[in-house]
């Protein structure tokens, strides 16, 4: 992480390149009715096959689940322990990418070489033709598909007893919702021993000193964040609805939920990171295991740029909490 904060982010032309072509899709596609048009974001999000053949001892295939539900599972081909699992949940806001995305398949493959683990990258419905509680359904839908004994010979290098949800930007948001419903359901197999909110999409009615800051960094800004509010919660709801505020006036009480340990990361050019803190706050308040991990010189998605030097240091980050909490798990078994 740097230590000196910059005035604006230095980002290589090829970062600028994507984030600016992002931000055009995404702005073109959106339309004033809160629909999209998805056969135009389509040219944009491009989407590679699965890894059929073993690639730099990864392999990956989309496993169904139920309706329109799927995942892309990540696992290796040559271990001899059993990994940890992470229950990916990929960012747009609600409304646009995939699992099968270029950026999140990338991304998802270097999670699962680089701590090692199995990852499974939820495919979940999208926005607005799906709203609210879909996404909360699907994800949750997933995790009770992976406890299922029957679909055990799909996790036979998996370690179910070291199970983390994780998400970015709206899938930060999705893992915390799940986190809430996991914690209320009996498992045989799984057990959700930390989550890592990379970024999550919070908000609200009020305008935070970094939105108001921030208007002009990449990709994030309240124009496109209100529309995906609209786009996302029930129709009439405003950001003050207790999925967007989560901890604001009309918020549900967490404090008697056994919540898994989470860790929570934050970008200083990022516009949502005033929500991120106060989601932090909020969590240590009510009596959850919470830590916070700030990047000052951190663009909103910056984790997804191996180029950048901050991606590095969230992977080892990761790495650390996973490695971390695993060991936990284990002694408390024993």
């Amino acid at each position: 992480m740097a230590e000196q904060l910059q005035s604006s982010p230095r980002l290589p032309w090829t970062v600028r390149l994507f984030v600016s072509a992002a931000s055009f899709f995404v702005d073109a596609c959106r339309r004033s009715n809160c629909t999209v048009n998805r056969r135009l974001f389509n040219f944009f999000d491009y989407k590679p096959s699965p890894l059929t053949k073993p690639h730099r001892n990864l392999k990956s295939s989309d496993v169904p689940v139920s309706r329109n539900l799927w995942f892309c599972l990540y696992t290796h081909t040559s271990t001899s322990t059993k990994l940890p699992v992470i229950v990916f949940f990929h960012g747009g806001g609600f409304v646009f990418m995939s699992a099968a995305s270029k950026p999140y398949d990338d991304f998802c493959q270097r999670l699962a070489r680089e701590l090692p683990a199995v990852v499974v990258s939820v495919n979940y419905r999208l926005s607005p033709e799906h709203r609210y509680p879909s996404q909360y359904d699907d994800g949750f839908d997933v995790l009770k598909f992976i406890d299922d004994r029957q679909n055990s010979s799909l996790f036979e290098a998996a370690n179910l007893g070291h199970c983390f949800l994780a998400g970015d930007s709206a899938g930060g948001n999705i893992a915390h919702h799940v986190a809430i419903r996991e914690s209320g359901h009996e498992f045989d197999n799984v057990k959700v021993v930390g989550m890592l909110a990379i970024q999550p999409f919070f908000g609200g009615e009020e305008r935070t000193e970094s939105e108001t800051r921030l208007k002009r960094a990449p990709l994030v800004n309240m124009e496109r964040t209100d529309w995906m509010w609209k786009a996302f919660l029930p129709e009439g709801s405003d950001r003050d609805h207790p999925v967007a505020n989560v901890f604001g006036p009309n918020a549900v009480d967490i404090s008697a939920v056994d919540f898994p340990a989470t860790v929570v990361f934050v970008g200083g050019f990022d516009p949502l990171q005033d929500w991120q803190r106060r989601y932090y706050e909020g969590l240590k308040k009510r009596g959850k295991q919470a830590e916070l991990v700030f990047f000052p010189n951190a663009i909103h998605t910056f984790y997804a740029y191996p180029e950048l030097e901050d991606s590095s240091a969230f992977i080892h980050k990761v790495g650390d909490f996973v490695q971390s909490r695993s060991v936990t798990a284990t002694d408390t078994v024993h």
